[in-house]
């Protein structure tokens, strides 16, 4: 037995050295830096800056369609602060609008002995004023008959329009005038047959006039001809609180010697409701708009502005985490999309001045043109198709300012992500966090993909594992309150819950670039199993 002592030991250290090597390679460990997540918490106990980034925003910046001086202030603002904290700056071209459009301020009222100011607002892209322009109020006609009768009254009046307001301003593309006068032909045989029946009924009063026809997609059935008419405008009824949006059918196709010129106003529907009483009983009474809509010669070209924090050790593997920089000016876009500006902003800053390294490259994306189709995230996707596998996950927020509170991820990714959520415990605050995993979910397909910037690279395959949100503290945060309309102001977002998310983020994102692989994908979508399953991650 002497003899085979020796043989015996070495074997046995060869195998302990075999078994570290194949531990520390095939089972490596997540690497977690912990001084670094230590300083972001202290940091942002110290001075956290979420609410100062939604301030200048939101208040000095303000609305920010693409196309406009508040979009290209934002776009430079946002890029010099990534460089000022030493991220790297990409911002890229995304594409162009023929004619830019800035909002000025805006005024009404009603002149009568019950007047009042008028809450109203307009579509983007669509016609201000000529300086202060007052003048009778008028219905709109609905049949050719009609509108002979009153053609010289419409001269200097508002005309008041049918159907309610969704936000966007009246088509007048030829498809729209195709359907108008599809009605109007309509109305001219219901108005024949009206007329036909209320002669019988002078004498036998039993049959009912058929209602003239209305369209919600082409209301202001004679649209040209009252503007050749000379009306001075259009008003329709709109929901409290108004949403406002842009002229999506007409915009394209503008040019600096061709823009709209027919104010497009969409009113408080309980004044318009009293100012459409007074115009049926004919009384007299004027309106007064002071509407100062801007337009600036184009092509205005808008940009998505990313900053990265250049990974160490897998540099060309990204985790990556975005809101959309645009937003509608009929408030200051607080909400949407200031929310998911803001806190990540915020987390870029934390993990720079914490003196952040991360082992992979950490992008953190503020996208162009969301409210005009994600523009700015399909244009990254589409031109970046190479990089797609190496996208461990992209994070998006844009849906208020509530609390980041859980992931919920697939199985696969449970391991790394409870390791990505170390420290967020440690975080002293009144909110609690929580990690779940969610079934296999189907692929999503493009029209089913969602309305925000996680869309394009969700159908692409791309992990889109955003955080759960919450509302623990019943600030009674209502987004629908909030979303496209005139209430989406600074003032609605949460500060508590903002700051809270901006630290979450930071120590999520960085934790899941210290990971030693990217995410895995097995089990993400029910399409790929077959094609994810064993496949070794990098």
């Amino acid at each position: 037995m002497k003899t085979f002592r020796p043989i015996v030991l070495k074997t046995l250290l060869l195998f302990s050295i075999i078994s570290l090597f194949y531990t520390s390679n095939c089972f490596s460990q997540n690497r977690l830096d912990e001084d670094v997540l230590k300083k972001i918490i202290e940091l942002s106990s110290i001075e956290n800056k979420t609410m100062d980034h939604l301030n200048v925003l939101s208040n000095r910046i303000g609305g920010r369609l693409i196309g406009s001086d508040a979009y290209a202030n934002a776009t430079k603002w946002a890029a010099d602060l990534f460089e000022k904290w030493g991220l790297e700056v990409q911002v890229i071209e995304v594409g162009e609008v023929p004619v830019g459009f800035n909002r000025g301020p805006w005024f009404g009222r009603m002149l009568s002995e019950d007047g009042m100011i008028l809450h109203f607002g307009t579509p983007s892209y669509t016609s201000g004023t000529k300086g202060v322009q007052r003048g009778h109020v008028v219905i709109e006609p609905k049949t050719r008959a009609q509108f002979e009768r009153m053609k010289g009254k419409l001269n200097g009046a508002w005309v008041l329009i049918s159907g309610e307001s969704d936000g966007m301003p009246i088509d007048y593309s030829e498809y729209a005038d195709t359907v108008r006068s599809i009605i109007i032909q309509e109305n001219e045989l219901i108005y024949r047959y009206n007329d036909s029946i209320s002669r019988i009924n002078r004498e036998n009063p039993n049959k009912e006039p058929i209602p003239l026809k209305e369209y919600k997609d082409a209301p202001a059935l004679f649209y040209k001809e009252m503007r050749e008419a000379g009306i001075l405008g259009i008003i329709q009824s709109s929901k409290v609180p108004l949403r406002l949006l842009y002229d999506r059918h007409n915009y394209k196709y503008m040019d600096f010697d061709n823009l709209p010129t027919c104010p497009d106003i969409k009113l408080n529907e309980h004044q318009y409701n009293i100012i459409k009483q007074k115009a049926v009983e004919r009384q007299y009474f004027q309106l007064e708009f002071d509407i100062r809509n801007h337009f600036k010669p184009g092509p205005v070209k808008y940009h998505n502005v990313i900053g990265i924090i250049r990974g160490s050790e897998f540099p060309d593997q990204y985790v990556m985490s975005g809101g959309h920089l645009d937003a509608f000016d009929i408030a200051t876009g607080g909400v949407d999309c200031g929310t998911g500006v803001a806190p990540n902003l915020e987390a870029a800053r934390l993990i720079m001045e914490a003196g952040g390294k991360p082992r992979r490259s950490i992008l953190f994306c503020l996208w162009a043109g969301e409210e005009f189709g994600l523009l700015g995230s399909k244009h990254w996707v589409e031109t970046n198709l190479d990089k797609l596998d190496s996208i461990s996950n992209y994070f998006n927020r844009d849906g208020g300012p509530t609390v980041a509170n859980s992931l919920t991820v697939p199985p696969a990714m449970y391991d790394d992500f409870k390791f990505a959520i170390n420290y967020v415990d440690s975080i002293k605050s009144d909110f609690d966090f929580s990690l779940k995993v969610r079934d296999t979910e189907p692929r999503p397909r493009p029209i089913f993909a969602g309305g925000s910037d996680h869309a394009y690279f969700a159908i692409n395959g791309v992990p889109t594992i955003s955080f759960g949100t919450a509302d623990p503290k019943g600030y009674d945060f209502n987004y629908g309150e909030i979303w496209h309309t005139e209430r989406d102001t600074y003032n609605m977002s949460i500060p508590e819950y903002m700051e809270h998310t901006s630290v979450v983020m930071a120590i999520v994102l960085y934790n899941l670039a210290n990971t030693d692989t990217v995410l895995s994908r097995e089990g993400l979508y029910k399409e790929d199993n077959e094609k994810t399953k064993g496949k070794k991650r990098r």
